[in-house]
């Protein structure tokens, strides 16, 4: 047996044995599960994928679980838990869809978008192909308050969370560490902060909306807000100008004054932006990218992503998967 034989040898070995691993850690959670006589949301995740965890974290008390599940597949049913769950789409196939009333959804998630699902309600999904999500699910005791009860009465399918998916991949960072005092420490402090972002839900005002002197600078926020959460959409000058009750020429007026570019460049810009965090974080095309993003055509996009950052998409994801 050559070299290249013998590495290929103990790499297939290798991933052998991880799939063993996590064939036992499912095997382990589910027999737990039986002996306390409880199924949890990640044990009903685990029996429906036939395959546990790839990394898990819980809290002494099982008040929560934070678990990474990854593997390829192609639709199926999961049973309602008796906990909400709060999912993160780290990376995996693009157009993820789940069942809405009469068949599958219109609205699709993709790497970095979050999604809720209330307590009891089963869901369905359609993958067909990489599986790659977080899942923090906490107690449905710990719901206590009025708001928090409404952030989870119903599903809320893939919404733009930046900084649930921040959490969630630094968690992991951590995960795949080895475990020391302080690393232990630091891991519980993040697992607070995503919790309490799962707590507080998908609110549409942003940090950046507080009270400020000039009425002006609080309506160029709430315009930046609706551009940051969903670049995508159209954002035409007419109508974000009426979202805030003033003329189209007035708002590009202020709006240049305060950012230093006018609404359509700005909305260029965070499109760029968001296409920049699709290239380095998943594998999907250049034309999904444009399409998702509202470019007219993939060359286009390509042509202004150059503008702005003086390289094709193409060379930057491969320079961000090179680093």
């Amino acid at each position: 047996m050559n070299f290249a034989d013998q590495a290929l040898s103990c790499e297939n070995k290798k991933e052998r044995e991880d799939d063993r691993s996590i064939r036992q850690s499912h095997h382990i959670m589910m027999a737990a599960s039986h002996r306390n006589g409880t199924w949890h949301a990640e044990a009903i995740i685990a029996d429906t994928l036939k395959r546990g965890p790839e990394v898990k974290l819980e809290s002494s008390d099982g008040r929560w679980r934070f678990s990474r599940w990854r593997q390829f597949v192609g639709s199926y049913a999961l049973p309602g838990s008796p906990d909400p769950l709060f999912v993160v789409q780290l990376a995996g196939k693009t157009n993820v869809r789940t069942w809405d009333r009469d068949g599958w959804s219109d609205t699709t998630s993709f790497p970095g978008a979050a999604t809720i699902v209330p307590a009891t309600m089963g869901t369905k999904w359609l993958v067909d192909g990489e599986l790659d999500v977080v899942t923090l699910s906490v107690d449905a005791g710990d719901l206590r308050s009025a708001s928090v009860l409404e952030q989870f009465s119903r599903m809320r399918f893939a919404f733009n969370d930046p900084l649930g998916a921040a959490l969630a991949r630094q968690i992991l960072a951590e995960l795949y560490t080895p475990s020391d005092g302080p690393r232990d420490l630091y891991v519980s402090a993040l697992i607070d902060a995503l919790k309490a972002h799962m707590l507080r839900g998908p609110v549409r005002a942003a940090a950046q909306e507080f009270p400020v002197s000039a009425f002006s600078a609080y309506r160029i926020h709430h315009i930046m807000n609706a551009i940051r959460d969903r670049p995508e959409a159209e954002h035409g000058l007419e109508e974000m100008a009426a979202q805030i009750g003033i003329t189209p020429s007035h708002l590009c007026r202020i709006f240049k004054k305060a950012t230093g570019v006018s609404p359509h460049q700005y909305v260029l810009k965070t499109r760029l932006e968001r296409a920049q965090e699709m290239l380095a974080q998943s594998d999907v095309s250049m034309n999904y990218i444009a399409e998702f993003l509202g470019f007219a055509s993939q060359s286009s996009f390509n042509r202004a992503f150059r503008n702005m950052t003086g390289e094709t998409p193409s060379s930057y994801r491969k320079r961000r998967l090179d680093a």
